[in-house]
């Protein structure tokens, strides 16, 4: 069968990152009340958003808000005067370079992973905006990945620098995404059902884009509009687990009742409702039937793989030799496809995200195994803090970096894998694609 892996594998990257734009996926979810509600009213539409998808979900909002109140002018046209029809106002953040132009709604950028000064600047504007509001009003919530970071208001107490700090060490942990945000939902003034609280009574109505595995609203950017059931004991937990030097301010709130996030009986839940607009196993989804229409059957592992990058890639590698030498568990062409997010243990002082660490010892174990090729990339088209989405590996990739002296275990000892890539020209370059369901993989077999 005669295949260009690379050209492949790309276009199932850009199918699952293109499932997962917001545009077309929103309007089901806002009821038509939204438009019909009048300023005469009093009523006030708010939006707040926090993530790498919230510029490109505040645009898809305006051109929904923009057609529909269009068509309630042409239904009534006495009330076409803009100071009748209702109105869109708010601010969201997102991290710098992933911005998209907007008309009503603000758009900020902020840093990711590790909070700056505009993140907690945007934190503190969202608090008095939500905290404005009453019963009248509505507030729309456009979450996704990255929103932990962005919108990042420190508990009282605590300074921005020490949230700085505990993020940084909970990143080089190698913890869990919900361990992450467990910990940081309890020490956040937002974040564990907070911003939804500080809102009520107005209606709140939440659209969000999965990063996490499971796609539990409550760890998608650490849930700020969605109950939430772990407890500061289980945050101190975490970080004795992983061994994290706790600062004394937080450890101090960690110890205070007040730090206990929103719970599930609490009655602003009444006002509520939570939407998942996108999700980690509708991209796998869209990337299969891309590589069915291109005549190569295709199956999805798990949407929610979760582990260590390294320890992930040997598995896939066992997975494929077998398909290769065994004809099990599918037989060849075929392209496996997985998703969710794998963690790094960081060592080493060197470059590259989890994509890039997983495929580097995908390739270690595979050892230029033939038939064999791969692309792992993050959706939001940055691979951890670099400029890169991932790489791509190929039986030739390997054969390459033994030809110029590159030993695979030596660069994944010092957590290198952007160097490696990037001397095998490997990296895969997008930009920021705009959306975020995580980690992206497929490994074609031929």
């Amino acid at each position: 069968m005669d295949i260009d892996a690379k050209h492949v594998l790309r276009i199932l990257y850009d199918s699952a990152v293109k499932q997962a734009l917001p545009q077309g996926h929103m309007a089901s979810f806002l009821p038509e009340s939204l438009f019909t509600q009048t300023r005469q009213k009093g009523g006030r539409t708010v939006v707040i958003g926090a993530g790498k998808a919230a510029a490109s979900m505040a645009q898809e909002l305006e051109r929904i808000w923009q057609h529909e109140t269009a068509k309630l002018a042409s239904i009534r046209p006495e009330q076409a005067d803009s100071t009748d029809l209702p109105e869109l106002e708010g601010l969201v953040v997102t991290r710098y370079g992933h911005t998209a132009p907007c008309e009503m709604i603000e758009v900020i950028e902020a840093s990711h992973p590790v909070p700056d000064e505009m993140g907690m600047a945007v934190g503190e504007r969202a608090l008095e905006l939500a905290a404005g509001l009453s019963e009248a009003d509505t507030l729309i919530c456009l979450i996704s990945g990255g929103g932990s970071a962005l919108l990042s208001l420190p508990a009282p107490g605590i300074s921005l620098a020490e949230k700085q700090a505990l993020n940084k060490a909970l990143l080089r942990s190698g913890a869990a995404i919900d361990e992450m945000n467990c910990v940081r939902k309890h020490l956040s003034a937002l974040k564990g059902g907070r911003l939804a609280k500080l809102a009520y009574p107005a209606q709140v109505i939440t659209l969000a884009i999965s990063d996490v595995p499971g796609d539990d609203l409550s760890v998608i950017a650490s849930g700020p509009t969605v109950p939430d059931s772990t407890t500061r004991f289980d945050a101190l937990a975490i970080l004795e687990r992983y061994q994290i030097d706790v600062p004394s301010a937080a450890h101090q709130w960690l110890n205070q009742p007040a730090s206990e996030t929103v719970k599930p009986d609490d009655p602003c839940w009444t006002r509520c409702q939570n939407h998942l607009i996108a999700t980690p196993q509708m991209a796998l989804e869209a990337a299969a039937a891309e590589a069915q229409g291109l005549g190569i059957p295709a199956y999805i592992l798990s949407d929610c793989v979760e582990g260590e990058a390294r320890d992930v890639a040997k598995v896939h590698a066992a997975l494929a030799r077998q398909v290769v030498t065994r004809q099990q568990p599918f037989q060849a062409p075929c392209i496996l496809i997985s998703g969710g997010e794998t963690t790094v243990i960081v060592k080493g002082e060197g470059r590259g995200g989890r994509n890039c660490e997983f495929l580097l010892s995908l390739l270690n174990e595979l050892k230029g195994q033939p038939q064999v090729y791969a692309i792992a990339a993050d959706t939001d088209g940055i691979d951890g803090v670099e400029d890169n989405a991932g790489a791509w590996i190929s039986p030739e990739t390997w054969t390459k970096a033994q030809s110029i002296g590159l030993k695979a275990q030596d660069y994944l000892d010092n957590n290198n894998s952007y160097a490696f890539f990037e001397q095998t020209d490997s990296l895969v370059f997008t930009g920021p694609t705009l959306t975020n369901v995580n980690d992206f993989r497929a490994i074609l077999i031929v």
